[in-house]
């Protein structure tokens, strides 16, 4: 006689789902943390990579090229994943891959290399941020940044930061992508004086514009950041000191040729130091 068997539904959907919660299923995928991801600290959401550490933008790598290294590698070791997983809110297109002067390879974020911090002991540290003044714990929406790099003119001839013609790294603010930031001599408090009204000179010394302040990096002070309208846009400004780029720049990073426009001094780059803008 042939036996019929009755099953419970129910109950073997009930026994599925305990296997699964407790791990005796035939497939118990294992979580993988993302190669970097978005994390709250006391600096705010800053980008972090293997088991929490933070992630650091130096200040001399504006170019785009890697200058960190020999000592400063050691104190500041590499990151590197050459198809980073990502977690939510970071774009796969942000990210790259650059060869550094060793031969090694090394992550970049927007251009920027990415690194992280020998002191830094556990997730959450910042011990990185500020060192020297020019390390930046890594975050995704910095509406300036810094840079420190050699000064030089569209003469061709290299300046420091008091515009005089000599060599050494200045420090001097840069948007998020490495772009030079310059002020006008004579301009005033929060009062631009050079763009035209037609817009006629703006190729030349285009407005920096941004429809919002932004991430700062901690070194700066973000009360000597403002907005103001001119000629339509929403320029930024740094201690009262309306911020352009100089078109010949062509965009490209970390180029200071601006600073001998028409002589040195007329556009200088602005930083710490930078005088409040006369009104």
């Amino acid at each position: 006689m042939k036996r019929i068997v009755y099953v419970n539904r129910s109950l073997m959907a009930t026994v599925m789902l305990m296997m699964t919660l407790f791990g005796c299923s035939e497939e118990n995928p294992t979580i993988v943390s993302p190669d970097v991801a978005i994390k709250t600290s006391s600096l705010g959401n800053i980008m972090t990579g293997e088991g929490g550490k933070t992630l650091y933008f130096f200040a001399g790598d504006v170019a785009g090229d890697a200058t960190c290294s020999g000592a400063c590698k050691d104190n500041w070791p590499v990151f590197y994943k050459e198809t980073p997983t990502l977690s939510a809110g970071l774009k796969v297109s942000d990210f790259g891959t650059i060869t550094r002067a060793d031969g090694s390879k090394q992550t970049t974020f927007r251009g920027w290399p990415i690194y992280y911090f020998k002191n830094d002991v556990k997730a959450g540290d910042v011990l990185g941020d500020k060192v020297g003044n020019v390390w930046m714990a890594a975050k995704t929406n910095y509406a300036v940044m810094l840079a420190s790099r050699q000064l030089v003119g569209n003469d061709g001839k290299s300046y420091t930061f008091d515009t005089k013609e000599g060599t050494g790294n200045s420090l001097f603010l840069v948007d998020s992508a490495g772009r030079t930031l310059y002020a006008y001599a004579f301009d005033k408090n929060n009062v631009n004086k050079y763009t035209k009204a037609d817009l006629s000179n703006d190729a030349t010394w285009p407005i920096f514009v941004t429809s919002t302040i932004g991430e700062i990096p901690s070194v700066l002070d973000k009360n000597d950041f403002k907005t103001i309208t001119a000629v339509g846009k929403t320029q930024l400004t740094y201690k009262g000191w309306p911020l352009y780029y100089f078109g010949p720049d062509q965009a490209t990073r970390g180029n200071t040729k601006g600073v001998s426009v028409p002589r040195p001094g007329v556009w200088p780059v602005v930083n710490t130091t930078s005088p409040v803008a006369p009104n």
